[in-house]
């Protein structure tokens, strides 16, 4: 058992305190599997919404993935408890060809996409699973063998957005064995999954570590601690980020960003590989870095001055030029082909500019410049354009159904379009 104090699940208080960020959705998902964790979860979600005026709908969302026998019973069970507790309950299959390696990480990805579409056509906004505290603890383990930064070391958040699904975690803070005697106590025999205990995986490796570390301190209680401050040092380097990106980082109306060398060595490390990071990410249509050392490397090799003429990384172009870090998008097959930017209606480019259609008319089409000569381009904007020739390759041109050009880069020349580069 932890040494961390784990929150008293009998307690109306500590229910409305759990699930409150919740309490004021229309409608809310359970993913329960039918293990003891999420059959917990859907006990504590009935216990808590009892208690409320108002409370929210909610939809219990029951996935068989078609790897094991006993998971079509197990879906059925689940729905027979969430009948019994006056809940509504959807039965969702994964169905088709398995990957023969990246089975897990599929399987999450299709259990994500299968609930995020039954909650879009259910009215759903917002899904709660049941990891716990171990969970929380196992994470963090696996970050930190893995050389995570503080972003990772930070463990699961509460809420968070995984596979364009918007998922609350309300019992990070609980013990998996108060979870376990609240099923039992509830006279439920919750399913079990074999793979839970295959050492194939690494989480399960590191789950059977957990009670060796225990003995010596670290239980999940202190990695929970550890994961809380961890978060709040994140935050604070996000805000110092954020204050830097604002007062040093300039942003053109191509999408191309410069940053002066000298101004990124006194940022410090810390400081200016999340900087790095930050100007990667908008320029290069928000492409996440596999590893922290990608990033890591990148910045060294800046800051030493051993930057190679011209170096790519996640869909950016990186150069030195008169002392100042030039960044711009990558040219390359990544770049959507033409899209319709409809009457009414916004179209987000290549993940970097929000291009608005502010009238009714059809037949605007966003597609990237590709090539224009410096004198054209500069006849349309009215100034000598110094930008680099990537970035006005991968900026978006606007034309109308009869190829007149309404809005460049970040400038309209109709007031029917507006085009704004997307920073945050």
């Amino acid at each position: 058992m932890s040494t961390g104090l784990t929150p008293d699940l009998g307690d109306p208080a500590v229910l409305a305190r759990l699930f409150a960020p919740a309490a004021a959705r229309r409608a809310i998902g359970l993913a329960v599997s039918g293990g003891a964790d999420s059959l917990a979860l859907m006990l504590l979600a009935r216990r808590w919404a009892a208690t409320l005026t108002m409370s929210p709908r909610i939809v219990v969302y029951s996935l068989d993935h078609g790897l094991r026998p006993e998971a079509a019973d197990e879906v059925t069970m689940v729905l027979g408890v969430a009948r019994d507790l006056g809940l509504e309950a959807r039965n969702l299959v994964w169905s088709g060809p398995k990957p023969q390696s990246g089975l897990q990480e599929a399987a999450r990805q299709a259990r994500y996409s299968l609930i995020g579409d039954a909650m879009a056509k259910d009215g759903v906004d917002l899904l709660l699973t049941a990891h716990h505290r171990s969970d929380q603890a196992e994470t963090v383990l696996m970050r930190l063998a893995h050389g995570s930064g503080l972003e990772g070391l930070r463990g699961m958040t509460a809420l968070a957005l995984v596979e364009n699904v918007e998922v609350f975690r309300p019992l990070l803070e609980v013990e998996p064995a108060i979870l376990a005697a609240l099923v039992a106590d509830a006279g439920l025999t919750p399913a079990q999954d074999p793979s839970n205990d295959d050492p194939g995986y690494e989480r399960v490796r590191w789950r059977r570590l957990l009670p060796v570390l225990a003995e010596e301190g670290l239980d999940s209680g202190v990695l929970a601690r550890f994961a809380a401050r961890m978060a709040e040092a994140d935050n604070a380097m996000t805000k110092m980020t954020e204050a830097a990106f604002a007062e040093l980082v300039t942003l053109d109306g191509f999408g191309a960003a410069s940053l002066s060398h000298a101004s990124l060595e006194a940022l410090g490390p810390a400081i200016g590989r999340r900087v790095l990071s930050r100007i990667l990410n908008i320029v290069g249509g928000r492409q996440k870095p596999r590893a922290l050392g990608q990033v890591e490397r990148l910045y060294e090799q800046i800051r030493e001055g051993d930057l190679p003429r011209s170096t790519t990384l996640l869909g950016a172009v990186l150069r030195l030029r008169n002392n100042n870090l030039v960044v711009s998008r990558e040219p390359g097959r990544s770049l959507p082909s033409d899209e319709n930017v409809p009457p009414s209606g916004n179209l987000v480019w290549d993940q970097r500019f929000l291009i608005t259609n502010i009238s009714g008319v059809a037949g605007f089409v966003a597609g990237a410049t590709d090539f224009m000569p410096r004198h054209r381009l500069e006849d349309f904007l009215g100034f000598k354009v110094t930008t680099p020739a990537e970035a006005i390759r991968t900026t978006p041109v606007v034309r109308d159904a009869e190829g007149k050009v309404l809005a460049l880069g970040s400038w309209s020349f109709d007031d029917r379009i507006r085009v704004e580069l997307l920073i945050d």
